[in-house]
């Protein structure tokens, strides 16, 4: 079974994936995993790849294209695999089909985690962390009992700047820029479905759980 997870950020598709991915016994791949393991490993393509990351840019999509089906090739991948964030344009849907068909296999389903970008934000901004112990807490759905400090170790509680409310709905623009018709590519290929991600997580974990284990 390979499945494709899609979803801005702050959306919760990570949570929904790591469960998933135990319940099925199938192999998470990132792409940023995958892009540190290849520059460390030097290979050709993680060290194309280290040229636009050391240089502060984004990796083209030829490049990390190929580290999919490198990473696709190796056995562990032919059990299963659920891509959690990838593929973010049309041009990586098609090169994923493409690598898929060459090995004969195939993607059983598309499963999109949308939100409003207001509950997005609310999420994302309300993220705190521990600034000595870096433990995570949330100003709505998971607080410290000490206000601003941490209840662990007692130090104080600080926001990413990428957490910001301002930054926050950057990012939310530049993710619906970039993936905008990828949805539509697999709903066209008719292995797409959309997730109601502002249901509690105890719900969209069923729903997800249902609709994958009917794919059996």
């Amino acid at each position: 079974m390979n499945l494709v997870f899609l979803g801005p950020p702050g959306v919760g598709k990570g949570t929904q994936a790591a469960l998933v991915v135990a319940a099925m016994r199938l192999l998470h791949v990132s792409t940023g995993d995958i892009l540190r393991a290849a520059v460390k490993a030097g290979t050709k393509t993680g060290l194309d790849a280290k040229t636009y990351m050391d240089a502060g840019k984004l990796v083209p999509d030829d490049v990390v294209n190929r580290l999919i089906r490198e990473r696709l090739s190796e056995k562990d991948t032919e059990k299963g695999v659920l891509f959690d964030g990838y593929p973010r344009t049309i041009g990586q849907a098609q090169s994923l089909d493409a690598t898929f068909r060459e090995l004969g296999r195939k993607i059983d389903a598309v499963l999109d985690f949308q939100a409003p970008d207001a509950v997005l934000v609310e999420r994302i901004s309300g993220r705190r962390t521990c600034g000595k112990c870096n433990a995570a807490f949330h100003l709505k759905f998971a607080p410290s009992k000490k206000g601003e400090m941490c209840d662990k170790c007692g130090g104080a509680l600080v926001q990413r700047s990428d957490d910001r409310p301002e930054t926050v709905q950057q990012r939310l623009n530049v993710y619906r820029k970039d993936t905008a018709g990828v949805g539509e590519y697999y709903r066209k290929a008719g292995t797409y479905a959309e997730i109601a991600a502002w249901r509690p997580i105890e719900q969209i974990s069923s729903d997800v759980l249902v609709r994958v284990k009917k794919l059996r």
